[in-house]
């Protein structure tokens, strides 16, 4: 009810009004070259409806990690010309977010124009954690704006100052990309269809702990891959070789595996492994061997699940009605371990329900590996969101629009 309330429509006729739209354009560059461009492409039509509607339209985004000063290397330009290319319309640039080129770009739109202001983490009051300095550098941005819109879910978990504060100033409502995570969200933590099958990887389990001590609950089986497993097999008594550990974490696991078998729901870890003996890397050739899960050497490394792991995690997709996944198998970025992903993601494209891919590593896996993004259910843009909502956390960019 809160979500419908709060939606674009919400706030009225915005011909003639400046809106700020907080958007999640955090792409992978390569110098000035975007890799994947699958955030700016989310935020497209958010922007397109507000610009459509006659709103100036102002977008503020962050890219990367410059610890709160300018640096050329995190800029936002190569961004706002790409969303201008998928817009198909002009996208104007201001090179600071909250200064004088700021108001002048700002100030110059017409109805139904856009821009992109600066990367707001240039300034050390977006992600501040002195709620004074956040204040400060929201009014800043407040400024610049009638109304505003969040429609950055990669960036809702984060009390910042362009995703909590500035929705303190101003009127605001949802944009259609959060509102859509959220449902799809919604749909898996509330009477899901079942069978349920919930698919977790990447290289820690202290990344998911959260996650599996709240979907033991919800789920019907967690399907156990990535650099994660290590720690699980270990648990169990077996040997892992040299590769990722926590040793830290081999009681959680323990408890996890007896939770779920009191509780009913399957933990099905991979039966085999593909190893090598070193990382891949540009200078060695890979030499993938498998191995069973029970017996990898002393020396050798794991790198994905083996081919009658990914066969079996195939097999219980499926049959299944509601799948989340959220981690690669292995190194997908590398041929020779890239098959357990493959197979996984493959999988999903044909499960009979709701299959959504969680974001992060695993949407970036999906595009490297060719996969047409339309045979997913739905494929989330805020990896570390997802995560933080099906733990069962408060989301304070979400909680601070319900008010």
């Amino acid at each position: 009810m809160a979500r419908e309330q709060n939606g674009i429509e919400s706030l009225g006729d915005l011909r003639g009004k400046r809106v700020l739209v907080r958007s999640d354009l955090n792409v992978p560059l390569d110098g000035s070259t975007i890799t994947d461009d699958g955030r700016i492409r989310a935020s497209v039509p958010t922007i397109s409806r507000l610009a459509e509607s006659g709103a100036r339209v102002v977008v503020a985004a962050h890219l990367g990690r410059p610890k709160g000063k300018p640096d050329p290397a995190y800029s936002l330009a190569p961004v706002a010309e790409r969303l201008g290319e998928l817009l198909g319309r002009k996208v104007a640039f201001a090179t600071d977010t909250v200064g004088e080129s700021a108001s002048e770009t700002v100030e110059a739109l017409q109805d139904g124009e856009v821009a992109v202001l600066e990367n707001v983490r240039f300034n050390a009051g977006e992600t501040s954690g002195e709620d004074e300095v956040r204040a400060a550098f929201a009014a800043e941005l407040a400024k610049l704006a009638d109304a505003f819109v969040s429609d950055g879910f990669g960036v809702v978990h984060r009390k910042q100052a362009s995703v909590y504060d500035v929705a303190l100033r101003l009127p605001h409502a949802m944009g259609q990309l959060v509102a859509t995570e959220l449902d799809v969200l919604r749909r898996l933590t509330t009477d899901p269809e079942r069978p349920y099958v919930v698919v977790l990887g990447g290289s820690k389990v202290s990344d998911k702990l959260g996650v599996i001590d709240n979907l033991l609950d919800k789920a019907d089986k967690l399907l156990i891959g990535g650099g994660m497993v290590f720690t699980f097999l270990k648990a169990l008594g077996h040997e892992v070789g040299t590769s990722l550990l926590e040793e830290d974490q081999l009681d959680i696991c323990r408890d996890y595996l007896a939770r779920a078998k009191e509780s009913g729901v399957e933990i099905v870890l991979p039966t085999d492994i593909v190893v090598d003996t070193a990382f891949p890397s540009d200078d060695r050739t890979p030499q993938p061997t498998v191995v069973p899960a029970s017996g990898i050497p002393a020396d050798a490394l794991g790198l994905d699940i083996g081919p009658d792991s990914a066969q079996a995690f195939a097999a219980e997709l499926a049959e299944a009605r509601t799948v989340f996944w959220n981690g690669p198998m292995g190194v997908f970025e590398t041929d020779a371990f890239a098959a357990g992903t493959r197979a996984v993601a493959e999988a999903l494209t044909k499960v009979s329900g709701l299959s959504v891919v969680g974001g992060g590593d695993s949407a970036a896996a999906v595009r490297l590996l060719g996969f047409d993004e339309s045979a997913f259910g739905h494929i989330s843009t805020g990896g570390g969101a997802s995560l933080e909502y099906l733990e069962g956390k408060d989301l304070p960019g979400i909680a601070v629009l319900e008010r």
